[in-house]
């Protein structure tokens, strides 16, 4: 595949759904996701483990809204969306305003990386995400080693703000707002 082959598809984001585990539990076994999202120690090592922690129900008593992006009717990967105030356990404590929002997202093919999707993934999201009038800004946390999310994030109009360090570790502070084009 060459860079660019996606440049005019749209990636549509759909609720995620109880019967996307399967799919979902085989892309977070994949390599170029486990490096980036969740280590060895931390990603579900059973179809059991994921189902209980990405039920959708579950995610939503936990604020977090899971979606799976489409392209041309064809699952590529996965996204959510949460209110980053009171995310607990450690995570954006000095984040005071209820209209933030955190994202996250991969996509499942490694054969997809480098195309263009990821940008048009995380533009949905944020373009959704805006849609609420509530919604101020949406913030993400790549790692800082992580270039091509880096990339990928600049490319949908997020501005790196500072290194932080979250429960996960070290990450890069990204922010989209409202007033930047949205």
């Amino acid at each position: 595949m060459t860079p660019g082959r996606f440049e005019a598809a749209v990636v549509e984001l759909r609720p995620m759904t109880e019967g996307d585990l399967p799919l979902l539990h085989a892309w977070l076994q994949r390599p170029h996701i486990v490096q980036w999202w969740g280590g060895e120690a931390e990603r579900p090592k059973s179809l059991a483990e994921t189902r209980a922690n990405y039920l959708p129900r579950i995610l939503a008593e936990e604020g977090v809204t899971p979606y799976i992006a489409m392209l041309d009717g064809r699952p590529i990967g996965y996204a959510q969306s949460y209110v980053a105030m009171g995310s607990g356990e450690g995570w954006w404590e000095d984040v005071t305003d209820p209209g933030v929002r955190g994202i996250d997202q991969s996509l499942g093919d490694e054969a997809d990386l480098g195309q263009g999707l990821g940008t048009r993934l995380v533009a949905a999201l944020v373009q959704r995400l805006f849609e609420d009038p509530e919604v101020t800004a949406v913030q993400t946390d790549p790692h800082p080693a992580n270039a091509r999310a880096i990339r990928c994030y600049e490319k949908a109009g997020f501005r790196a703000l500072r290194e932080i360090v979250t429960p996960d570790g070290p990450a890069l502070y990204m922010l989209c707002e409202r007033s930047r084009g949205h």
